[in-house]
């Protein structure tokens, strides 16, 4: 009844203001409903408006200014297309899917069991044909068929083995007693190694179908957990294999899923005019087994009730619980005690109410739950994006480091080689004394600009009298020439 707020806004914009006196054209009655409810726009539908609609449909292009028909038809596939791939992509019975390919192979499995089993039973038969009597169980007849091998070979010390695999020790010492006075023949080393090797196979094949089975229970209960807590896990989804689908199963009337899988039975019987099937495959389920022959009719048709409304939840319910299934169950009993003793049960009112209130405080904990989940994601989420960017910043930070080091090296470098070239100059050896004064130490060169000349006084003495004798000399040269 709530108009869809894009329907709204079209709406809202392509009507002029007064709308009292507009009548539109709707090819669908409940839209039409929900428009005038909605807006308060009267809205007609039938045969008229449906032509109307084929005429737009079929010569939309010449009424759209720049649409040929080329382009509208690409437009139309491509829509087909896109809707084919959303609905592969989102279909409803995916989940699904992966039940009814167990279920099918559970039920293949067991026959190829089954029939390999016999033919164990058969070959080995020949050699320890006392066993079959001593050990009926398919899977245990080939453990101990392995186990045994020839039975002339069997004595005291595996007789633990032995009661390890038939878990009770009078079947073990039975066993023992047999293979000592058994009729069987012979069997050759070749004989009994082929034997073997197809007895483990059979082995393999059951541990398989046990994890298979634990498979299917899982599943189960995370798309069907009302109808596998009612019928289990097995019958239902037998149900859901043979109908399609969950929601195909939801869909069924009581009375058909009643006698789902009797469909031979019951035009056999519509044929013939006989007496129509009681039930198909909820036979499989413990409540007929349990009632009596006069009540397995009405026992079928009260189950096939119950488990057409857990079907119902489960296809439909957001978060689905084993908690409706758990009260069905309870209903179920009830109704099967009152068949016996007369004791009247409970009404189905009373029982939804307190199905309702527990399965709003589970779905509040599963909620809960959920939220905690996705906090605890969003934190490693967090916490994985800041170790990818500190990774990311680490080798930066390392060629930066790089760097300085290098420069910090380059420098140490320098300094060294400084220190070293006085250190030189000082270990130079002296020269050797040959009645010449020694030669002061060498000091620093000093700059260009303000390198002096350092004399010592001894010196400046000798000079000084070299001075004088040259210019006595220069006088005495020039009193000769006046003369």
């Amino acid at each position: 009844g709530v108009l869809h707020e894009d329907l709204r806004l079209l709406l809202d914009t392509a009507l002029p203001p007064k709308r009292k006196k507009v009548v539109l054209g709707v090819g669908d009655a409940k839209m039409g409903a929900a428009v005038l409810e909605e807006l308060g726009v009267q809205c007609q539908t039938g045969g008229v408006v449906a032509e109307l609609m084929r005429g737009i449909r079929l010569h939309f292009p010449a009424l759209v200014r720049g649409l040929t028909a080329q382009s509208a038809a690409k437009a139309q596939l491509g829509l087909g297309h896109s809707y084919s791939r959303a609905k592969v992509k989102f279909n409803v019975h995916r989940v699904d899917n992966m039940i009814i390919q167990s279920i099918s192979l559970l039920d293949q499995l067991d026959k190829d069991i089954n029939t390999f089993s016999m033919r164990v039973r058969s070959w080995y038969g020949y050699h320890f044909p006392e066993l079959i009597k001593i050990v009926p169980e398919n899977s245990m007849y080939c453990r101990v068929a392995k186990f045994i091998g020839n039975r002339r070979e069997l004595s005291e010390e595996s007789l633990e083995g032995l009661e390890e695999i038939v878990m009770d020790s009078a079947k073990a010492q039975a066993i023992l007693e047999a293979s000592r006075s058994s009729m069987g023949m012979d069997i050759s080393p070749l004989d009994l190694i082929n034997i073997e090797s197809f007895s483990r196979r059979v082995i393999s094949l059951s541990d398989y179908r046990k994890g298979l089975q634990e498979y299917l229970r899982s599943k189960m209960s995370q798309v069907a957990p009302s109808l596998s807590a009612l019928i289990g896990e097995v019958v239902g989804a037998r149900l859901i294999s043979h109908a399609g689908s969950l929601t195909n199963l939801a869909k069924y009337p009581a009375s058909t899923v009643q006698i789902l899988g009797a469909e031979k039975a019951l035009f056999r019987a519509l044929k013939t005019r006989g007496n129509t099937p009681k039930y198909g495959l909820i036979f499989h389920s413990t409540f007929i087994g349990r009632a009596a022959a006069k009540n397995k009719g009405r026992i079928s048709r009260y189950l096939a009730n119950k488990c057409t409304i857990a079907s119902r939840i489960d296809c439909f319910s957001e978060v689905p619980t084993s908690v409706f299934g758990d009260k069905l169950r309870e209903q179920v009993e009830e109704r099967l005690a009152f068949y016996e003793t007369g004791e009247p049960p409970r009404k189905n009112l009373e029982v939804m109410k307190e199905a309702v209130v527990e399965a709003n405080e589970v779905v509040a904990e599963v909620k809960r739950r959920q939220e905690k989940k996705e906090k605890k994601r969003k934190k490693r989420e967090k916490r994985r994006l800041e170790a990818l960017a500190a990774a990311a910043e680490e080798p930066e930070e390392n060629s930066v480091m790089e760097t300085e080091e290098n420069d910090v090296g380059a420098k140490k470098k320098k300094k060294k080689k400084k220190q070293q070239q006085p250190e030189e100059s000082e270990a130079e050896p002296e020269p050797e004394e040959n009645g010449v004064e020694e030669e002061e130490e060498e000091e620093e060169p000093l700059p260009k600009k303000k390198r002096k000349v350092v004399v010592e006084p001894e010196e400046e003495e000798e000079e000084e009298k070299k001075k004088k004798k040259k210019k006595k000399k220069k006088a005495a040269a020039q009193d000769s020439e006046e003369d």
